[in-house]
């Protein structure tokens, strides 16, 4: 214990300011955005249903854009299509089966 240095405070003003609360807030409504984890479980259940043997046709909701793609298989992060096309899982707000 007695190694330890000697601490001397310094002087505290007294308009300190750094407990302020903020608040920002937005009026525009997005639109429904799905968590990651919902998406991977449609992914999953489209791959899972008996109707799928090779390849499913699927309609993706990437932001704005809407697009169909026959999908045929997944790795850990894309959904690869059958031209050969992947398309990144995290980019992907909704997936539906047609």
């Amino acid at each position: 214990m007695k190694d330890l240095p000697k601490v001397f405070p310094g002087k505290v003003s007294d308009n300190l300011k750094n407990t302020q609360e903020i608040f920002y807030g937005s009026d525009r409504v997005s639109p429904q955005k799905y968590d990651s984890l919902t998406i991977i479980k449609k992914i999953n259940n489209i791959f899972a249903d008996s109707s799928h043997v090779y390849k499913s046709r699927v309609r993706i909701t990437m932001g704005n854009n809407i697009v169909e793609k026959t999908i045929v298989g997944k790795n850990s992060a894309n959904l690869i299509t059958i031209d050969g096309e992947l398309i990144k899982i995290t980019q992907i707000d909704d997936i539906e089966k047609i």
